[in-house]
């Protein structure tokens, strides 16, 4: 006998390669449940605008059944299972600190009244805890990482959306989702004026893929560091609330092919920085590298009035400024410039770089924790990768390199070549000196 049962969306937004939905829908009639966890009522507008378009297009895609309610999730999940009478909830398994304590409560919230949390699949290639090596012990190195990550691969385990899914119907919900009546006023009208990097539903999401697939992809390690260039796959908002799932790209690449194995590395980075935070929790805003707790940084009056000025974009350094800009307008940032802004802020201005990890996070339409942290240490050069902290990107020579005709600086800002634009806050050959001599210091230390 069938019965009713509840999956539970989070990061998986989608109906296609989602085997927790499977796994529901084997078992009977499945209610779509999303709650809103206060959690994310932190989370800036612009990326309260993204969920609600998001969850508008996952409810028109479960034919209206989608239920949206605000509150602690173990009270939410725990109530509206006994309203159904549902003995079982299904959810694609999380793997962030948040995430982990959230569903342990959530659990134990159920399993107190006789009903059960069952975790199927993730939203990763590879689970985390998966890779390792001979010896059992992690890896802190992407490189061979990466190689024993291709290993466990294998084929990727595409689904594709049920064709008659028995949707559980005419449950009310506490919270519309469209634009008129979402609760967060301020994030109605909040999505980027530019819409380059958000898609709103899966269909829209693999539309972006496909074109890229078709104009991109032979090409992308020779372009992806162009940020003046359509170069990259733009799917990283898809990936972080799982409108697609990373298999369904994998699918699409040569493994023999040096472009598409430029692509597929990008995958692995993202499989390899959520590996490190499962193992290392602290590391979402402490250093990976705890012997460099040390390096001195500021946090005086002054260095906010840095800090200001950087995330406004209005360093008098071109590339930075650009990338700040690029950042306040679209909720986006091509990836060369994330680490030339991240450089700068840590190794020219001497800031923490949790500052500057909190600000992309708040700004970021694609913010992942893993990925946003660890990519801002491995700039601060306290993270994994084998030596970094002697690197100090020059934003000029960054800028000549990668946007030699200047036109992704020239395109984001306006007064570009006027007297209203600054002069450089800082002389670079003499930060990047103090920057080396702060690391140093403590390294010996």
């Amino acid at each position: 006998m069938s019965t009713p049962t509840i999956l539970w969306f989070r990061r998986d937004l989608r109906l296609i390669d989602h085997p927790a939905l499977a796994a529901a829908l084997a078992e009977g009639p499945v209610l779509p449940l999303y709650v809103i966890d206060p959690f994310f009522e932190r989370a800036s507008a612009r990326r309260r605008a993204v969920l609600a378009a998001m969850l508008d297009g996952l409810r028109s895609a479960t034919g209206g059944a989608l239920v949206v309610r605000r509150g602690d999730p173990a009270e939410v999940v725990a109530h509206l299972a006994a309203e159904i009478g549902a003995s079982r909830v299904h959810v694609t398994r999380e793997h962030t600190p948040y995430g982990h304590r959230r569903d342990a409560v959530v659990a134990e919230r159920l399993r107190a009244d006789g009903r059960r949390l069952i975790g199927t699949g993730s939203n990763l290639l590879v689970e985390p805890g998966t890779v390792i090596k001979d010896d059992g012990t992690p890896y802190a190195v992407f490189t061979p990482f990466r190689r024993r990550w291709r290993e466990h691969l294998g084929a990727a385990p595409l689904i594709e959306a049920p064709s008659d899914p028995d949707w559980i119907d005419g449950v009310d919900e506490d919270v519309a989702v469209d634009g008129a009546t979402w609760p967060w006023a301020d994030a109605v009208d909040a999505l980027p004026d530019d819409p380059v990097a958000v898609d709103t539903d899966t269909a829209a999401a693999l539309v972006r893929w496909r074109r890229f697939v078709a104009t991109g992809l032979d090409r992308y390690a020779d372009r992806r560091n162009d940020p003046a260039d359509a170069g990259t796959s733009m799917m990283s908002t898809a990936l972080r609330f799982g409108l697609v799932h990373a298999a369904r790209l994998l699918a699409d690449l040569d493994p023999s092919d040096e472009q598409h194995q430029s692509f597929e590395s990008e995958l692995g980075w993202r499989d390899f920085y959520a590996d490190v935070l499962r193992r290392r929790p602290d590391s979402a805003w402490a250093n990976l590298d705890r012997r460099l707790d040390g390096i001195v940084v500021d946090t005086d009056a002054a260095a906010r009035d840095r800090f200001d000025r950087w995330r406004s974009g209005t360093t008098g350094f071109e590339i930075v400024d650009a990338g700040m800009r690029q950042l306040l307008t679209t909720g986006w940032m091509h990836n060369r410039v994330r680490m030339i802004t991240a450089s700068f802020l840590v190794k020219d201005l001497h800031l923490p770089w949790q500052w500057g990890a909190r600000h992309f996070m708040d700004q970021l339409v694609d913010g992942d924790l893993a990925s946003n942290n660890h990519g801002w240490q491995w700039a601060a050069g306290t993270g994994t990768d084998a030596a970094p902290y002697f690197r100090v990107f020059n934003p000029v020579a960054q800028a000549e390199r990668w946007d030699p005709d200047g036109e992704y600086r020239a395109r984001w800002i306006s007064e570009l070549g006027t007297a209203q634009y600054p002069a450089p806050m800082v002389d670079h050959a003499a930060e990047r000196a103090e920057a080396l001599r702060r690391y140093e210091a403590a390294r010996q230390a």
